[in-house]
């Protein structure tokens, strides 16, 4: 246990924490939501997680998502890696540079007990609902996060016990919505925050 460890300690008590770090957490889509919800997730305590994209790091993706000028051109699953290790050198990762698809998504997430979709492509997300939505993983996923204002809007639904939806379900990505990090963040947040409620939950 190293001293950022052995802080969260006292804030969630030895057993609570011990939960939390043996909880494997999958991640679709490094994006504005699952690189801010993979930073929420290890400031939480968790350690195990596996980083799926298939992206490089551009400008475009500075104004929201959880990397540095000095990383363009990197892999996404790169740069997350190096940023989350400096906040907790202690981490698992597993790295899946890789596109997921119908035919490899079960398999990159099969020891994973919870799932968070990052995807901005709504095919993508129909794709990774239909694998996990009633899994028996935990499984958490976003629509409607665009443009600015009505933080408020943006707000958690429980579909069942092990699935649960963030967002406004309305506002998609236009020229008059562009993706920003305000309520990006607070979709991902809120996306972390389900993951921690849950596994605290459980026995």
């Amino acid at each position: 246990m190293n001293v950022f460890e052995a802080a969260l300690e006292k804030y969630f008590g030895a057993g609570n924490l011990k939960k939390i770090q043996n909880t494997k957490v999958g991640i679709a889509g490094l994006g504005g939501l699952g690189s801010n919800c993979a930073l929420h997730l290890v400031r939480s305590g968790f350690r195990k997680l596996t980083l799926c994209d298939f992206d490089k790091v551009e400008a475009k993706n500075l104004n929201r998502q959880f990397y540095f000028l000095d990383q363009l051109g990197l892999p996404k699953t790169e740069a997350l890696k190096a940023n989350l290790l400096k906040i907790n050198p202690g981490l698992e990762l597993k790295l899946v540079f890789e596109k997921l698809t119908q035919d490899n998504i079960n398999e990159v997430f099969s020891d994973c007990g919870a799932v968070v979709e990052g995807f901005d492509d709504v095919s993508c997300k129909q794709m990774i609902a239909a694998a996990y939505a009633r899994s028996g993983k935990f499984f958490v996923s976003a629509s409607g996060l665009a443009g600015w204002g009505r933080a408020d809007a943006v707000i958690t639904r429980k579909v069942h016990d092990t699935f649960y939806l963030i967002g406004d379900l309305q506002t998609e990505v236009s020229i008059k919505f562009p993706p920003c990090s305000p309520r990006v963040s607070v979709a991902a947040s809120k996306q972390a925050d389900c993951i921690l409620a849950w596994v605290l939950s459980t026995g």
